[in-house]
């Protein structure tokens, strides 16, 4: 037996946060911020938890859901945004001339923000691919996106149990669309300005 002296190991690579920036060792989350980011419903909070929430937590920018867009001129006159308080918005399927679009111009100031994606909701803002499916199915207008898209690809129609099996696929923003991730780096700078 021949004992090898082991070489020495190259520089070590950054490890990498589920949103691609570069982990920070020995991070503590930080004391919150005034400023918040909300988002539409649970699902929403659930997957910018998944893919940004080590980066949020080094910010502390806590993101809550407003449960859809409805009351979000209620919603922003209440939080009263400002310079030390910003406020970002992101919003389902916002497309001009959306009843979505006329709300979030409604609300958007120099301290308020509302940023959205084109998808009708935040599982299509997931790669068909991180999913092993070929495409989102097409749902006919007027009948439940979320359970046509459940019958369309043979899942039970179960909702929830839907989303966790969407959810557990997606692991880092590569399985994410740009259209989303670029919309949530838009709400974290503006809030953490």
């Amino acid at each position: 037996m021949t004992l090898v002296r082991p070489s020495p190991a190259g520089p070590a690579r950054p490890t990498r946060t589920a949103s691609g920036s570069v982990a920070v060792p020995g991070a503590r989350a930080r004391v919150a911020r005034a400023g918040r980011i909300y988002v539409e419903g649970r699902h929403d909070a659930e997957l910018v938890e998944k893919v940004w929430g080590d980066d949020l937590r080094i910010e502390g920018v806590v993101v809550e859901y407003l449960e859809g867009v409805d009351d979000l001129p209620s919603i922003v006159a209440d939080f009263a945004p400002g310079a030390d308080a910003r406020l970002g918005v992101l919003v389902d399927h916002l497309v001009p001339g959306s009843k979505e679009w006329r709300i979030a111009e409604s609300v958007t100031s120099e301290h308020a923000l509302v940023v959205g994606h084109p998808y009708i909701d935040i599982w299509e803002a997931v790669k068909p691919s991180s999913l092993g499916i070929e495409a989102w199915p097409r749902i006919p207008r007027g009948q439940d996106w979320k359970t046509g898209v459940c019958s369309a690809l043979g899942w039970p129609e179960n909702t929830g149990a839907a989303w966790q099996r969407i959810l557990s696929a997606v692991r880092s923003y590569k399985d994410l669309e740009p259209a989303l991730l670029g919309r949530v780096e838009e709400l974290i700078d503006f809030v953490t300005a």
